[in-house]
């Protein structure tokens, strides 16, 4: 197998001119070039931080880790695709069933790596899945067909996943979550944020589940079951504290079968369960219909444990041609507030 070709790029930093000298020369920084045939956790393990791994056209079978700070992992898009391997699993991210792994610990978060410019698909789980980040960026990634998630994050702040294409993945195109595996309350994620992404032909298309603090601004999407669920439930904090706004939320239709944490899912736009504080915001939804109990264009429902949502602000959006109304709240708490919306039919009557 060939080895990755090295390029040396030398970074240099300058301090403006304050009296107290130049700044010392900055660390040097290498790229490392793969190529089809060669192994892209190879050049990812000879990758300190700071570098950079680019993976050329071409189709690659394996799923990567990576757990370097500040390492960049990017391809050509569309022309870098990443599959699984058809060798049998060895390391951990293949065994779960994950395409690219960023990983840190529970004692100390992985900071700054970014993945970009990169076609993951037909993994058992994620395309692309991270826990215990920092920091991470992902960009310009199109994660299809993959059997759980598209993109996951968990137990991570100041993600940004920005201007992806996440389409007919098993359950959520985006997924993002306090943690998997335990029961705990929502968690602060610091200013992550899920914006300019095309989300198509999933379950759902994001998922932000027990979190705090983030956005989920100008995606547009469409042809999923649902669009947007926001979820909560009994533990504290509370699921909340976060804004969706300026979305493009169109026509998700698509039939899905219930699961154990929720009914059969078919027309619902934005949806929020067991919430508080979270502000809905300058959307436009449209086109949606569907006799779930959760269909509908905004909605907000209890949690599948019964907790009610509290302090929810629903305003500015512009909603049409939704059924079983534009509006819905099954809520009792009257700290919900609507307002300025631009719709036509409520449940109950009087939220337009």
């Amino acid at each position: 197998m060939k080895k990755s070709h090295v390029v040396y790029l030398v970074c240099t930093a300058a301090m403006f001119a304050t009296g107290l000298g130049a700044a010392p020369a900055g660390a040097v920084h290498r790229s490392h070039v793969v190529h089809p045939g060669e192994s892209i956790q190879k050049a990812v393990n000879a990758a300190k931080a700071g570098d950079t791994v680019f993976v050329t056209a071409g189709t690659y079978h394996e799923s990567v880790t990576v757990s370097t700070p500040g390492l960049t992992l990017r391809g050509m898009g569309r022309h870098t695709v990443i599959k699984p391997s058809t060798k049998k699993a060895t390391d951990t991210c293949a065994k779960g069933g994950n395409g690219i792994c960023v990983v840190g610990t529970k004692a100390k978060k992985v900071k700054g790596v970014t993945v970009a410019s990169l076609t993951v698909t037909g993994f058992s789980r994620s395309g692309v899945y991270s826990a215990a980040t920092d920091g991470l960026t992902v960009r310009n990634v199109s994660a299809v067909k993959n059997g759980v998630w598209g993109i996951s994050q968990e137990s991570s702040l100041h993600g940004v996943f920005r201007a992806n294409a996440a389409r007919d993945n098993g359950d959520a195109g985006i997924f993002i979550a306090n943690t998997i595996t335990a029961e705990e309350g929502a968690k602060d994620t610091r200013g992550t944020v899920v914006a300019h992404n095309r989300l198509e032909g999933n379950r759902i298309g994001v998922t932000v589940r027990r979190l705090r603090n983030l956005a989920v601004a100008e995606n547009y999407i469409t042809g999923n079951c649902a669009g947007v669920f926001v979820v909560g439930d009994e533990n504290k904090p509370k699921a909340g504290d976060l804004v969706v706004r300026d979305n493009l939320v169109v026509g998700n239709n698509k039939s899905c079968p219930k699961t154990e944490r929720l009914p059969a899912l078919q027309g619902s736009g934005i949806v929020l369960t067991g919430t508080e504080k979270v502000l809905v915001a300058d959307n436009r939804v449209e086109g949606h219909s569907g006799t779930s109990p959760l269909s509908g264009g905004i909605v907000l429902f209890k949690s599948m444990v019964g907790v009610t949502g509290q302090k929810n602000e629903v305003k500015g959006n512009k909603l049409r041609n939704n059924k079983p109304a534009d509006l819905v709240s099954t809520e009792t708490d009257k700290s919900n507030v609507f307002s300025r919306n631009s719709c036509t039919v409520s449940k109950p009557a009087g939220l337009c």
